[in-house]
């Protein structure tokens, strides 16, 4: 599979309330402002899921383009998390197998809308988050 052109982009469910709040999240913490967001409903959100073979009607993971590669479920998640200031120690999760860390990840990701709620459009950002979402 071909590498996407663009670095340091996290692809997310845009109409998901607790994926919203993980880009706020890592926006406020990323104070080099090293990630991009782009939310999957987005134009160039569904042409990235569609490269790396999610489906954008029916989203079961973030990603995350870092490196030059694609990271998906909790290896997504540790990797953006490992990259902030003051949250390294994340690294050491990534000793504990995938095939342990991803069921926690996936009973999370299919049930994200009746624990967490969904709005009925993307989340709108605010001035400060607005010129790192990509959306076409």
């Amino acid at each position: 599979m071909p590498a996407w052109p663009d670095d340091d982009i996290i692809l997310y469910d845009g109409v998901c309330i607790f994926c919203s709040s993980w880009v706020r999240f890592v926006a406020k913490r990323d104070v080099a402002k090293r990630f991009r967001f782009t939310p999957i409903q987005s134009d160039y959100g569904t042409r990235l899921a569609r490269h790396f073979g999610i489906d954008p009607a029916d989203p079961d993971t973030n990603a995350v383009i870092h490196g030059g590669a694609a990271y998906f479920k909790s290896d997504a998640a540790l990797t953006v998390l490992s990259q902030l200031p003051g949250w390294n120690w994340v690294r050491a999760l990534f000793a504990v197998p995938a095939a342990l860390r991803n069921p926690v990840y996936n009973l999370i990701a299919r049930n994200r809308y009746r624990i967490f709620g969904r709005s009925e459009a993307c989340m709108v950002p605010d001035a400060s988050l607005r010129e790192r979402v990509i959306e076409s």
